[in-house]
């Protein structure tokens, strides 16, 4: 492989960067970094309600989330925008809890969760229903679902029957509770 005739061969022939101070002048050390620019947040990004969990590229979600379109088991009165508009979002939590970008197990993981894949009983359906019902256009609403979700069910495998039916409960009574 040909090398250029300007990079240096050796490494005691790399130029090295030589400040500009006088004899005997030496250059101080380093200050710790403060948040002090305008757009800085000083103590880290914001948590809590209604503001989601940020992550690398989680926009992404929604994306797969339309390539599950075909696969989703609705009831008659679902649509399948506010179905998706809320799986995308737990997937985007469960992408950025990992800290990469969703992937297509991360949209299969949250169908199965929030029963969209069809294995799950007539009365979380009926619940879910009028707890998803306008979810695309309605922030709040999908951001609640969302938040109801523990950091550690998206982290186990959810092929559990028994843990998605003990989480199904938990999820109904706490959006319910916050929707009071």
């Amino acid at each position: 492989m040909p090398t250029d005739p300007f990079v240096p061969s050796n490494l005691e022939d790399v130029p090295r960067q030589e400040t500009n101070l006088a004899p005997g002048v030496h250059m101080p050390a380093a200050h710790s970094w403060r948040a002090d620019r305008p757009g800085d947040l000083e103590a880290g990004q914001p948590t809590g309600h209604l503001l989601g969990r940020p992550g690398p590229n989680v926009g992404y979600a929604l994306s797969l989330a339309e390539r599950f379109r075909e696969r989703l088991s609705l009831s008659p009165h679902e649509s399948a925008d506010d179905a998706l508009a809320v799986i995308g979002e737990v997937a985007m939590k469960r992408a950025a809890l990992f800290g990469r970008a969703p992937v297509m197990t991360d949209i299969e993981i949250a169908a199965s969760l929030l029963g969209y894949k069809g294995e799950v009983d007539p009365g979380f359906v009926e619940w879910r229903t009028h707890a998803v019902q306008g979810a695309n256009h309605e922030y709040e609403r999908r951001r609640a679902i969302v938040d109801a979700v523990p950091d550690g069910v998206l982290r186990m495998p959810p092929q559990v029957a028994p843990l998605l039916i003990e989480f199904r409960a938990q999820l109904r009574q706490s959006v319910d509770r916050d929707a009071r």
